[in-house]
């Protein structure tokens, strides 16, 4: 082997070693209470029948975007959908990008300069993280949803200054304090960027709608591949924010834009998302009834949402938990460090409108059981 060669084969010793090396696996026949899905959307034959039949009255589509969209990949329907989404969020303009991720990377790596702040939560997701280190800004972290540390960080900030939270975060499903933090975040002169990734469907179009609170956050990144089953983001804010985002997001520029099949998804997973309330209201009781079943003494993060992350520290433990379930017909994924904090390694449990009582019944009393 070459020296780069041993160099990966090492890293991933090392990794084995520490039981935190990840393999991939493939779907299998297990009932779901892994994926983001929350209403059942990526497996909705309804959804896939109005995709098929909107696709087969514009059947002279292309196959592919053919280029980015600063080249030959933009199209008025793009625009169209843009429009028609900020509107449905009540925000001035959006802009999609290929990803979540893309998305926050390019945002964060484009808008923030040398000597502006970045202020995030402890807990904000990895694709923040990384657009925040590409932009050079001075960077600060506030302890989880603290707002003592957060005054604290807007104390020192300097130039222009961006607080980045999750309304709903990903591995511990609990919500931000929203009102307070734009609030204070108002009182230091900075600007507030959400994350609703795991909020939109689950509280409807997200917290920042259900809080009203739409026209004192500056920016929004809306996801497309959770609760609306597709693929893909928007950048909510004003169209001065999305002219920018068109000029200087790197991650925007230089790659290839959607398809029109990928935006056809969304935009039918968008108008079949106006009609589920009564998805949206299962989902909320299979909430309920799981919180209400599960005994875990203490060891269930305090959350409201289709997270439910239960404690179980260490991650062979954790990995040994999460195997038994599975071996019980339950698809329940082990979230091990590093990718939480050692000590917290847990089982993350994702709720779905789909989920029937009976199966939420039988995983709880299996986990009943392990913490007995």
């Amino acid at each position: 082997m070459n020296n780069t060669d041993i160099y990966i084969q090492n890293k991933l010793n090392e990794r084995k070693s520490a039981g935190t090396y990840r393999a991939l696996k493939t779907e299998r026949p297990l009932t779901d209470f892994c994926s983001n899905d929350y209403l059942g959307f990526a497996r909705s034959v309804s959804l896939k029948k109005n995709i098929n039949n909107y696709l087969e009255r514009h059947g002279d589509y292309l196959n592919g975007a053919t280029g980015s969209r600063s080249l030959s990949g933009n199209t008025a329907f793009c625009e169209k959908l843009e429009a028609d989404i900020a509107t449905y969020h009540d925000a001035e303009a959006g802009l999609i990008f290929n990803s979540g991720y893309d998305a926050n990377l390019g945002l964060f790596s484009s808008l923030p300069q040398r000597g502006d702040t970045i202020i995030t939560d402890e807990l904000i997701h990895a694709c923040i993280i990384d657009g925040s280190r590409l932009s050079h800004a001075n960077r600060y972290i506030f302890k989880h949803n603290n707002l003592g540390s957060l005054e604290d960080k807007l104390k020192h900030a300097t130039g222009n200054t961006y607080v980045a939270v999750e309304s709903v975060y990903s591995m511990d499903g609990d919500i931000a304090p929203l009102n307070n933090i734009v609030a204070l975040a108002a009182k230091y002169n900075a600007q507030v960027i959400v994350d609703e990734a795991h909020a939109l469907g689950v509280f409807g179009k997200g917290l920042v709608n259900s809080l009203n609170l739409q026209d004192k956050v500056f920016a929004r990144v809306v996801t497309f591949g959770k609760a609306l089953g597709a693929h893909g983001a928007i950048v909510l804010g004003s169209d001065m924010l999305r002219q920018y985002l068109i000029n200087f997001a790197r991650s925007f520029i230089f790659t290839t834009a959607a398809s029109f099949h990928q935006l056809v998804t969304v935009k039918m997973a968008y108008e079949m998302l106006k009609e589920s309330s009564a998805r949206q209201q299962q989902l909320s009781n299979n909430i309920g009834l799981f919180k209400s079943l599960i005994k875990t003494d203490g060891k269930l993060i305090a959350s409201s949402s289709g997270v439910q992350s239960i404690i179980i520290v260490g991650n062979e433990k954790t990995r040994q938990l999460a195997a038994h379930l599975q071996e019980s017909g339950f698809d329940v994924r082990p979230i091990l460090s590093p990718s939480v904090p050692a000590g917290t390694e847990r089982l993350r449990i994702c709720l779905h409108s789909f989920n029937s009582e009976q199966e939420i019944t039988n995983l709880t009393q299996l986990l009943n059981t392990y913490q007995a």
